[in-house]
């Protein structure tokens, strides 16, 4: 009797491991389904992906600051001022990043700076991902990693 309960209870536990084994396998298959969907969803395919911020540089301020931020870049002998040294804005170990991230979008006049010969990036960036979605917050996002590499260059 003893060894009819022992089968019993060996044939269950048995059919319990089938039915866990199946729930993994059908959560492992939810998992991958779910992951495509959202890569579908944000961009994650057929989308080249941001570029970052040294990139953005090359790309949008070397021609005035030069590829290495010191303020030689091929147009800024045509400018009015000279193009500042983007390696020497930390002062006194403060880095003002959010400053810094005004004169980059440039939609606010920031009164201090006098006229503007820098171009208004943030609207650059935004008229440039206006098919995208959510241009604004990702105009945003390329400003925040111009910022991250500026700080990334200073010198002491």
């Amino acid at each position: 009797m003893k060894s009819d309960r022992r089968e019993g209870t060996a044939r269950a536990a048995s059919r319990r491991g089938g039915r866990v084994r199946h729930a993994a396998g059908i959560r492992a298959v939810s998992a991958v389904a779910l992951a495509s969907v959202a890569a579908a969803a944000f961009g994650g395919c057929g989308r080249e992906p941001s570029p970052s911020g040294q990139e953005m540089f090359v790309r949008y301020c070397a021609s005035c600051h030069g590829e290495d931020g010191r303020g030689g870049g091929p147009a800024s002998a045509s400018l009015r001022q000279p193009a500042p040294d983007l390696t020497r804005l930390a002062r006194e170990g403060r880095f003002a990043e959010n400053e810094l991230m005004d004169v980059i979008d440039g939609r606010r006049a920031v009164a201090a700076h006098g006229t503007r010969e820098m171009p208004v990036w943030g609207a650059v960036f935004d008229e440039e991902l206006r098919d995208e979605a959510y241009p604004g917050y990702t105009g945003l996002l390329r400003t925040r990693a111009l910022v991250d590499y500026l700080r990334s260059i200073q010198q002491e």
